[in-house]
Order: structure tokens, then C-alpha cells, then sequence
């Protein structure tokens, strides 16, 4: 089937006993993000709250509707009710957008998530992030948003982005092969092995099975991905990561289509 963001995927459909949870939620695609921020728990905001160990693994679920029965464990109230930080899913950035988009897309409103870099978290460094894009119907544009962040810090407007303050991992490529950027500023806080080329090849592809509506964890890997980081794959790759990149630029969700069903790039079965 064509690619429709209006269309919850695989990773964005919820259960339909959950359904009933969303009915309150309200129509407007910024109120639904802020409700977002209000059942999800950065990891690196969970350090006061003396979760058990076990509560960590959440950060690993993929799909909303795990998610949503995860947070409904913890309080089984519906999603339009924030919850005090310890009774919110601890989820990386990856979790604010792509529940977001689920929520989105049950609401019928264009959306997908995106997976690239912040500008706004380190000064000088373009950190590993995934935000959520909806379609703007009133002014015809995809709005940028960052569900994570949306009460006001760090940047002024979370609802919509300016320009540059996050990049797709293909418009970082482009820059990179533009020679416009430092490579080695770009990467994953806390870790020493996840910044450089590799990491924006990572995110590139990442960011296609996103726009196909496949949105992994972070941290996955697959096709050559792995062998990018290893310091493995040569100027072939590099032509293929321009194709990507060139693809998720032109907004068409066609041509995401063909390229996506290539074998190098399709997500695996055992990452759905």
C-alpha cells in the first residue's frame, strides 16, 4: 500500500481496547504532543526518582500500543491525564515522537517521526534526537515539533522548529559531503563510540525507515550499519547514504517507498 502519514504503521497502531484511552485527547496537533510530555520520562530525568532497575527496559519498547499497556500499568488513567514524572513510560526521544505520531495518526492528522540530530541540547554539537513532523493543512507545510522539550527549553518556539535547530540525518549527510560541517560533532551524549560519519549514515537510514513509517528504536542497526561504525564500508556505501539522503529531502513518499523495499535498507523482521 502506499505510504500514508494520516495511517497508523506498525510501530503506531494501538490495541483496540486502548482506543477508549485517547477519546479525550484533544483535536489540535500541538495539545496532543504536550499530552505526550506528560506520560513519558527521559532516562536522564530519572535520576531522583528511584525507579526500580526493571523500569528501565522500557526505553526498549517499540510499538505504541506496548507503550501505552506499559504506562497503564502504572495508572490506568486515559492518555489525556498527565502523570507525575514516576508514573510515566521511561522512553528516550525516540518514544516522545513516535507516540506522538500514534496519537497524530488516530486523530487522522499527517504525521511521521524523524530521526537526525538536535542542535539545542550541547553548545558546538549536533546531538543524536527524534522529533515529530505533522502536516500543517492551513499553511500546506510539515511543522517540526519536539514533544520532549514542548514547556519552552531549550529553544524558543518546540511547537515549530526553526530551521537548523534540528537536522534529518540525511540533511546532516548533505552538509557533511558538503564539507559545511565537522562530522566528529555529531553523535549520542554519554557515549564515547557513537559520533562521527558513521553515526550520521546511521541516522540517514534510520530517518528513511522512519518516512516509510518503520520507526526503529535509536540504537538499531541493520543492512551495512554496523560495518559503518566498525570503519568498514567504502565510497559504494557513501553513494548509497547520498541516494537516501537525496530521497528523504524531496518529500515523496513514492520514491521513499522504492528505496525503502530495497534489501539494504528494508528494517528486518526481527526488528518489528
Amino acid at each position: 500500500m502506499p505510504i500514508d502519514y494520516a495511517r497508523p504503521g506498525i510501530f503506531t497502531t494501538l490495541d483496540a481496547d486502548q482506543l477508549p484511552l485517547a477519546e479525550a485527547l484533544p483535536s489540535d496537533p500541538v495539545e496532543i504532543c504536550r499530552a505526550v510530555r506528560g506520560l513519558v520520562v527521559h532516562p536522564g530525568e530519572t535520576a531522583m526518582l528511584e525507579l526500580p532497575e526493571d523500569r528501565m527496559a522500557e526505553k526498549n519498547l517499540r510499538p505504541a500500543s506496548a507503550i501505552v499497556r506499559a504506562l497503564t500499568r502504572l495508572d490506568p488513567a486515559p492518555l489525556d491525564v498527565p502523570r507525575p514524572p514516576h508514573l510515566r513510560v521511561v522512553g528516550t526521544c525516540r518514544h516522545f515522537a513516535a507516540l506522538s505520531v500514534a496519537l497524530l495518526r488516530l486523530r487522522g492528522i499527517q504525521a511521521r517521526a524523524r530521526a537526525g540530530f538536535s542542535t539545542y541540547f550541547a553548545p558546538g554539537k549536533s546531538v543524536d534526537h527524534w522529533i515529530t513532523e505533522y502536516r500543517s493543512a492551513g499553511e500546506g507545510r510539515w511543522v517540526r515539533i519536539d514533544s520532549q522539550i514542548i514547556d519552552g527549553h531549550p529553544v524558543a518556539r518546540p511547537e515549530d522548529l526553526a530551521p537548523g535547530e534540528f537536522l534529518t540525518g540525511g540533511e546532516a549527510w548533505s552538509l557533511y559531503r558538503k564539507g559545511a560541517v565537522d562530522p566528529d560533532t555529531f553523535g549520542v551524549l554519554g557515549t564515547t563510540h557513537a559520533w562521527g560519519v558513521a553515526e550520521i549514515r546511521g541516522n540517514a537510514i534510520r530517518d528513511l525507515a522512519a518516512l516509510a513509517t518503520m520507526e526503529t528504536l535509536p540504537w538499531d542497526e541493520w543492512g551495512r550499519m554496523t560495518a559503518s561504525y566498525e570503519g568498514k564500508t567504502g565510497p559504494d556505501y557513501d553513494l548509497l547514504i547520498d541516494e537516501v539522503a537525496a530521497v528523504c529531502a524531496a518529500d515523496a513518499p513514492d520514491a521513499v517507498d522504492r528505496l525503502y523495499r530495497s534489501a539494504e535498507l528494508q528494517v528486518p523482521d526481527g526488528i518489528r
